[in-house]
């Protein structure tokens, strides 16, 4: 690889933030290599924390900040951010001139950096691909990043075979696992006396890590499917309920509106953030008994603690889910069924023996090799690939 390649990340919230951010470290390390680091969407909003902070405290330098957000998750309101997505990327590619880039995962901030970028003809490295999520729009966003991406890094055989199957040619496909799960490994997560000194909190007999996002293929159901979650948990008694709050997907603010209300009505079992954070997120999940909602962490973390994903809906309708997720539809009755299912015998002796399906081990390490060996200058069109 020639020296000096710079390579890209682009990042539009805290959770994929908290994903890549072991990958660019060991990039940054690299003396051969230019690291480069977009902020776009969430990160820079106030109402999501201002989460470019984390960035910059980590020791990153973020190169360009693109403001997309508006104030409204409707779909007007998401697709004029994307028109603005595009001008922004537009304007920050012809800056920085990226060799290549790096993307994880379905969001449409991520489709939007992809779009310009294969409109500028710069290689793009895809993570996450493959995977399916019936419940959200971000579905399609998924194989069409796939469709513009010329290395993918995926986190199952079964999604490395899927992304074949859309057309990209086996050698520049590589399962590596969900690289997220590196950061048990490199993180020091906290202690039960920091995190409630850190969070102001108290870890009660009972503990439940809950997310919920809209499902955003359902437009019109967030109101009716978060209410009813929240009925289920009402009847969670000396329970700490611990919420993070929705992504700015549309009806994303319904939902932080209702669980505020409902956080509000009894402050000393039930607390809610903006963002945790990566480290004190994993940090939370080590003391919790399960994983509410439909957050991919549930399907994707949440195994490797041990302990039981209550996975609500349709949202993660789709991808491969191992033994601890417990799949339910989005009523009072089926929900506080599969909590208490969390809490029996039977399940609390199977998760002793449970494995986390989407590790491997290392997933940063493996991504970097590959990164390092690349060379955008021998980077051509791609050719379909057909399966014989």
């Amino acid at each position: 690889m020639t020296k000096n390649v710079k390579i890209c990340f682009i990042t539009g919230s805290r959770a994929e933030y908290g994903i890549l951010a072991r990958l660019m470290k060991i990039i940054q390390k690299d003396k051969s290599l230019t690291l480069q680091i977009i902020a776009t969407g969430m990160h820079l909003s106030p109402e999501f924390g201002y989460t470019y902070h984390e960035i910059e405290k980590d020791g990153f330098t973020i190169d360009e900040k693109i403001e997309i957000l508006l104030s409204s998750d409707s779909a007007v309101g998401i697709a004029k951010s994307m028109g603005i997505g595009c001008i922004g990327f537009a304007d920050a590619y012809t800056r920085l001139r990226p060799d290549i880039i790096v993307l994880l995962g379905d969001r449409f901030e991520t489709f939007i950096a992809a779009s310009v970028a294969n409109v500028f003809r710069i290689p793009i490295a895809h993570l996450h691909g493959g995977e399916i999520t019936e419940g959200a729009f971000d579905e399609a966003f998924r194989h069409s990043i796939t469709k513009m991406s010329y290395l993918h890094f995926t986190s199952t055989k079964v999604y490395r075979k899927r992304v074949i199957q859309l057309g990209e040619s086996p050698e520049r496909v590589f399962n590596v696992g969900a690289i997220g799960l590196d950061n048990l490994d490199s993180l020091p997560l906290l202690t039960k006396k920091e995190l409630e000194e850190d969070l102001r909190i108290n870890f009660a007999e009972k503990n439940l890590l809950i997310t919920f996002h809209p499902v955003t293929t359902a437009i019109g159901s967030a109101q009716e499917q978060c209410s009813e979650l929240l009925k289920a948990l009402s009847c969670c008694t000396n329970t700490l309920l611990i919420f993070t709050k929705a992504n700015a997907d549309t009806e994303g603010r319904l939902i932080n509106s209702l669980i505020d209300a409902f956080v509000t009505k009894d402050t000393s079992f039930r607390r809610i953030f903006s963002s945790l954070g990566q480290l004190r997120y994993l940090s939370v999940m080590q003391y919790v008994d399960a994983v509410v909602g439909n957050s991919s962490s549930g399907i994707i973390e949440a195994p490797s603690f041990r302990i039981g994903t209550v996975n609500i809906g349709d949202r993660q309708k789709g991808r491969v889910k191992g033994s601890s997720v417990i799949d339910c539809r989005p009523v009072k009755r089926d929900i506080l069924r599969a909590i208490s299912k969390v809490y029996s015998k039977s399940f609390e002796k199977k998760m002793k023996n449970s494995r986390n399906i989407y590790s491997i081990g290392n997933s940063s390490g493996k991504i970097y090799s590959i990164l390092k060996k690349f060379d955008p200058q021998k980077y051509t069109t791609k050719s379909f690939y057909d399966i014989k």
